[in-house]
């Protein structure tokens, strides 16, 4: 069995999704598997991964504005 590890370093501007999906298909793509698993690990505190099929746009608003009601900035 194949085993690859990659360490990708996403960067924030704002609080926010932020999308990733390009990089992370790059990476699998790279290392020719066509059938296996993707285990992705968020090592931030005050971060979470979100897996969303990005099929209406206005899922990712609805989001932003549900977890900005969850936790206001101030």
């Amino acid at each position: 069995m194949k085993q690859a590890i990659h360490h990708l370093s996403v960067k924030a501007r704002t609080r926010g999704l932020v999308e990733f999906t390009d990089e992370a298909r790059r990476f699998v793509a790279a290392q020719h598997i066509d059938t296996g698993l993707l285990t992705l690990f968020c090592r931030h505190t005050s971060a979470s991964l979100l897996i969303q099929e990005n099929a209406d746009p206005s899922v990712q608003r609805d989001l932003e504005r549900y977890f900005a009601n969850l936790a206001p900035e101030d």
